[in-house]
């Protein structure tokens, strides 16, 4: 296994090199969870930073797949049984038909949801590397592809927080980037917040040990360049993650979403993207089985799907990325920023960054009595 700083000095070495230009198709330009650079690495020709591409064309596979939330008293077995059905899924996707050179899931295969306690999750969170990663790895050498899933994880950087991360495995079992959620939606939900740790919450932390680059991961791959979201409606993001470079944006998506929002990501920033729900869940813990579910789907620069979820079932849905043929054109979006930026840089979030890193909530309640007088908005 990894040791973790070793993976960190690798990562910020891979960093470094990234500045400097293209480097060989087996390697990545950064990750976002080593030391990077403390500005953002993007460019103001219209370009962008890349590595060499492995292939002219690639084919994405988004695996839309159950939610099975673990139960408190028997989660050990729980993990064990999502774990072994994700690797059912990863076997059941090279079977037949198109063989995938990256495979998506959304961001809860391993643990589901459920109203946990901070005491709990952190139980069964996840290490990454570890015994799980291990066994998705195997697979991603046995079929020669590149998989990007979410699970919830810990990290002894950050005892006590809970993580909600996205890894992304290239297709040797290597851990190449982690990309944490980038923030929770608040004061939405009745009686209750997330307590789960995003980058904004600790956004100051954040940036002391990864750089500013990290705030916004633009992954860097032989497949094209990747960024990863489990956000909704909120264009910004998905316009910085343009900008600096993001070709395919992997989005995720458990218990629903507006299909107008993905097909709008593609269509104002002119890239691929994917939207990853979930499927029709049985025994789901608390949920009715069709909670949320379907509608996954792949969308073109125009912003018009691809391909699309036959069902709210199970299945796998893919599509071929002319990869090469569109960085070829492909350029930064184009925004006019100085008519923008004053009116951005008067704004005020109604919630503002780093308020877990005063305090983290033990369940959701208490999220919701702890930013109850928080908001700045009146």
């Amino acid at each position: 296994m990894t040791d973790r700083r070793d993976f960190l000095r690798s990562a910020s070495l891979l960093a470094a090199l990234g500045a400097l230009g293209a480097l060989p198709a087996s390697r990545t330009a950064n990750a976002a969870m080593g030391k990077g650079p403390d500005t953002h690495q993007m460019r103001d020709d219209g370009t962008y930073p890349v590595v060499e591409l492995a292939k002219p064309s690639i084919t994405l596979g988004v695996v839309q797949s159950r939610v099975r939330a673990l139960r408190v008293e028997r989660w050990k077995k729980d993990l064990a049984a999502n774990l072994a059905h994700m690797l059912e899924l990863i076997d059941n996707a090279f079977y037949y038909g198109p063989r995938p050179d990256l495979l998506f899931f959304h961001e809860f295969p391993l643990t589901g949801w459920a109203p946990w306690t901070r005491e709990q999750v952190l139980r069964f969170c996840i290490e990454i590397p570890g015994e799980e990663t291990e066994a998705i790895a195997k697979k991603a050498r046995e079929y020669g592809c590149w998989i990007v899933f979410g699970a919830y994880a810990r990290d002894r950087d950050w005892p006590n927080h809970v993580l909600s991360i996205t890894t992304i495995m290239n297709d040797k079992g290597e851990i190449v980037d982690k990309h944490w959620k980038a923030r929770n939606i608040k004061g939405v939900f009745p009686g209750f917040e997330l307590f789960t740790t995003t980058i904004y919450d600790v956004l100051d932390r954040y940036i002391e040990m990864y750089g500013l680059d990290a705030v916004i991961p633009i992954t860097r791959t032989p497949l094209g360049n990747i960024a990863t979201s489990s956000i909704q409606r909120e264009p910004e993001l998905f316009r910085a993650m343009a900008i600096k470079g993001a070709e395919i944006i992997l989005r995720t998506a458990s218990g629903g979403f507006t299909p107008m929002d993905i097909a709008a990501t593609s269509l104002y920033n002119q890239v691929y993207t994917a939207i990853c729900n979930n499927a029709v869940s049985p025994d789901n813990p608390g949920f009715f089985d069709d909670a949320g579910s379907g509608g996954s789907a792949i969308y073109g620069p125009d912003g018009r799907p691809i391909a699309e979820a036959r069902s709210a079932f199970e299945q796998l849905i893919t599509a071929r990325i002319p990869i090469a043929e569109f960085r070829q054109r492909h350029r930064q979006p184009v925004v006019h920023m100085e008519l923008y930026l004053p009116v951005f840089n008067a704004y005020r979030n109604q919630f503002g960054p780093n308020l877990f890193s005063a305090y983290l909530p033990t369940d959701l309640q208490d999220a919701a009595r702890y930013l109850r007088d928080k908001s700045r908005w009146r």
